[in-house]
């Protein structure tokens, strides 16, 4: 302890408590939307150029759509900071400060870069508009993995996977549409083939012929055909004898 804190002591004089710092209370969801309703009046009432207001309506659009979805972002990010910061600081202090000009200097005189002062608001607020619509896609896209592992969630618990939007049955309806198949009429088999028996009862064909010509056994005498007898040697036939 220092001798002065103990000479205080003794005579009662109070420590002096260093200087807390106090933050803002962060901005609820109407502070914002009336924030940007403020900003859209001014546009209006100074009657800027046309690709001002086209662009700070930009902006403020994209903002009215995050602000209801600043809960699925943690409070201490910096995408909710930026949304908020945005409405809030932002977009007013670039406004106000074109408004500020007197329009036909802000408009003609060069005063960064060969840039006019609208040309420089307007590069802002391009800017900011792209921010805010990344920060849009970040909470869409955070929202879209929720929805993903809510599927696989139910694709555990369930045991299948969703098939896509598709209507699917139970298993009993699906065997039940099967049987369709199985009632058609059947296929003949081979045994009832038409032509199968007429093979076994048509008539025998005639024997195979030998070699010499003589009709061959099985087949017996064809048809037409006459059988000669050798002559008779008591008729004086002129064969020999």
């Amino acid at each position: 302890m220092a001798f002065g804190d103990l000479i205080g002591r003794l005579f009662g004089r109070r420590e002096e408590q260093p200087d807390r710092l106090v933050l803002p209370p962060v901005p609820t969801a109407a502070e914002l939307l009336a924030e940007l309703d403020r900003v859209e009046a001014m546009v209006a009432d100074a009657a800027v150029p046309t690709p001002v207001e086209s662009r700070v309506r930009r902006v403020t659009k994209v903002v009215r759509d995050a602000i209801p979805r600043l809960d699925r972002l943690a409070g201490g990010s910096e995408q909710a900071y930026v949304v908020m910061a945005t409405a809030t600081d932002y977009l007013p202090d670039a406004v106000g400060a074109y408004l500020r000009l007197p329009r036909d200097w802000a408009n003609s005189r060069p005063v960064d870069a060969g840039r006019t002062s609208l040309m420089v608001l307007i590069d802002q607020l391009d800017l900011l508009a792209r921010t805010m619509e990344r920060v849009l896609d970040a909470v869409n896209r955070a929202d879209a993995a929720a929805l993903v592992a809510h599927g696989r969630f139910l694709a555990e618990r369930f045991g299948t996977r969703a098939g896509g939007g598709q209507l699917r049955l139970g298993e009993g309806d699906d065997a039940a549409g099967g049987q369709g198949t199985a009632g058609g009429p059947g296929a003949p088999g081979n045994a009832g083939a038409p032509g199968g028996q007429g093979t076994a009862g048509a008539p025998g064909a005639p024997g195979t012929a030998g070699a010499s010509g003589v009709p061959g056994a099985a087949g017996g005498p064809g048809a037409g055909e006459t059988r000669l007898s050798p002559p008779d040697p008591r008729l004086g036939g002129g064969g020999p004898a």
